[in-house]
């Protein structure tokens, strides 16, 4: 038997009128939301960072492609690190179908991580991936950004995520985005940074889930993505460990089996 109450027709429209009154006001509240964050003050980009990827040296200006609107995810990837993040390549695996939508409305899509190059590249053929995807390695970038922590930092505990101290972290790169605007002049300016559960709205599968009938069905774990795998390693031998905590890929500094 189902574990909701099954009712009649009659009363089930109206439990959904209801719920449907809450989603409409919630949906008013984002619009106000989404209009709020377009009021928000631009800051000057001064650093002239530079990253690498397929056309070798790149500076920030370039990644723009040409468009006025860049929108940077900084994918967890760390130099070394036996993979990328499973939780943001699970973001990642969105990004191919957008392109053209994003691009027709001039905005150009990237992916910055601190691995090198070849690390990337290797990773991003193993998923078939072909979004843009550039290495910070050498640069400030990820740091100023407040998504990577040098290995001071993360042994003083002095550590800044998410517009708030931390005491410690999961690994030495956590996930963010960053969106940047570029002018006539060609000056930039960085117009807004989300992190953590500010990232929730990227991932179109979750949106899907939400309306299945168990949701997300993540209650009980210890680490609400611990279910989530690299697209290819859901396989017979798939199983969720619902006491299981994050743990980075092999190669990162806080991966205790490395």
């Amino acid at each position: 038997m189902p574990a909701h109450p099954v009712v009649s027709p009659k009363e089930w429209l109206a439990a959904r009128q209801a719920l449907l009154a809450e989603e409409k006001a919630l949906t008013r509240q984002r619009d106000e939301l989404n209009r709020r964050r377009l009021e928000l003050p631009w800051e000057r980009v001064e650093k002239p960072y530079l990253f690498n990827g397929p056309a070798g040296q790149e500076s920030l200006d370039e990644l723009f492609d040409g468009r006025r609107q860049l929108i940077v995810y900084h994918f967890m990837f760390g130099p070394g690190w036996s993979a990328g993040c499973p939780s943001c390549s699970y973001i990642a695996d969105h990004f191919a179908g957008m392109m053209p939508h994003l691009n027709a409305r001039d905005v150009t899509l990237a992916a910055v991580s601190r691995a090198l190059w070849p690390e990337l590249e290797a990773f991003q053929r193993r998923m078939g991936w072909t979004f843009k995807w550039v290495s910070s390695a050498g640069s400030d970038f990820n740091y100023d950004y407040h998504v990577s922590f040098r290995p001071e930092e993360i042994a003083s505990g002095d550590l800044y995520y998410n517009y708030q101290e931390m005491p410690g972290t999961p690994a030495e790169d956590l996930p963010g985005l960053s969106a940047f605007f570029r002018d006539a002049d060609g000056q930039i300016y960085h117009t807004y940074s989300s992190y953590a559960r500010g990232l929730d709205s990227l991932v179109g599968a979750y949106n899907f889930l939400d309306v299945a009938p168990l949701g997300r069905n993540e209650e009980g774990l210890e680490f609400s993505m611990a279910w989530v795998r690299h697209h290819d390693r859901y396989d017979a031998s798939y199983t969720v460990d619902p006491l299981a905590g994050y743990a980075p890929p092999k190669g990162s500094c806080c991966c205790s089996s490395a």
